[in-house]
């Protein structure tokens, strides 16, 4: 996973970076958005459909061992499962392809980003930080989107949908191009609470709840994904597809533990946003570069760091 090469982008990343620890304040050996959270460990197994479109490893073994991670927005590393700022919650799947080798999907419980380029998001959390973000919301109508996008509180990180948000491409073996954005779908339903339920819930009850659950019976979800009409804008997460566009069932994964020294695990693993494996690609969205420059810079202050006690 290298560093992209733009100076400017990566300014603008370490800057991303700064600003999500001024918010949040420091948290060494944590992520500066997305801190908590936990890894399960699991399969994927493709659907004989997604063979058709990608010569993708993982969209064609048989099956592929996977990590996923679920977690709380913000920088916060204990933050309660119940404040309203813990969404929209986060979801990591890294396949692991042997060899070292690996692709990774990274998305949220939200159809919805506020921002196209990562200096715009820069400016986002610098009106946080300024006591303006509702002029920066009231001119930048995606931003209030998202704000406004309806997040109830959920029963479960299993009972969840998540969205990819940006843009992809799956590539066949002649060298189609199929863009898609993926979609998570939960196997156990969509569920939520209602305000007097979240009340009776404890700091920690996502993770708690995940970890009786898995011992229970595995995690199950589909990976589906949204795929675009000629024409579609591909490069601007802010901007939605049609409703009516198909969704193709990529496969299915199921979580069956957690992974061990699981503390240890998350201070190290970078996620890309990249796809970086053959027979995927990314899209021209300039989100993508940002947040792998982002990602990196995070990761490698996490690893370097100890653990504030």
């Amino acid at each position: 996973m290298p560093f992209p090469t733009d100076e400017v982008l990566m300014k603008t990343a370490a800057d991303v970076v700064a600003g999500f620890q001024a918010v949040f304040g420091k948290h060494p050996g944590y992520r500066p958005a997305h801190a908590k959270g936990q890894i399960y460990s699991g399969t994927f197994t493709p659907s004989e459909e997604v063979k058709k479109l990608t010569t993708a490893p993982h969209f064609n073994n048989p099956s592929t061992p996977i990590w996923v991670r679920f977690s709380n927005s913000t920088g916060i590393p204990n933050i309660p499962d119940t404040d309203p700022n813990s969404d929209p919650r986060g979801i990591a799947i890294r396949f692991h392809l042997g060899g070292r080798k690996h692709t990774d999907i990274v998305s949220h419980s939200v159809p919805f980003f506020p921002t196209r380029t990562g200096a715009e998001f820069l400016e986002f959390l610098q009106s946080l930080m300024g006591g303006t973000v509702g002029e920066f919301l009231g001119s930048h109508p995606p931003a209030m989107a998202f704000v406004q996008a309806p997040k109830p509180p959920p029963v479960s990180f299993a009972t969840l949908e998540y969205f990819s948000v940006t843009a992809f491409k799956l590539i066949d073996a002649a060298g189609k191009e199929t863009f898609i954005r993926y979609q998570f779908i939960p196997d156990a339903g969509v569920q939520s609470l209602d305000t007097e339920a979240v009340k009776e819930k404890g700091p920690n009850y996502l993770q708690d709840e995940l970890e009786e659950r898995v011992v229970k019976a595995p995690i199950g979800f589909k990976l589906v994904a949204q795929v675009a009409a000629e024409g579609d804008v591909t490069d601007d997460a802010t901007v939605h597809w049609p409703a009516d566009r198909p969704v193709v069932e990529l496969g299915k994964f199921t979580l069956d533990a957690i992974v061990p020294e699981n503390l240890k695990e998350q201070k190290y693993i970078i996620f890309d946003p990249i796809p970086r494996v053959e027979g995927v690609g990314p899209s021209n969205d300039p989100l993508l570069e940002m947040r792998a420059a982002i990602y990196l810079i995070s990761g490698k202050q996490r690893r370097a760091a100890e653990y504030a006690e």
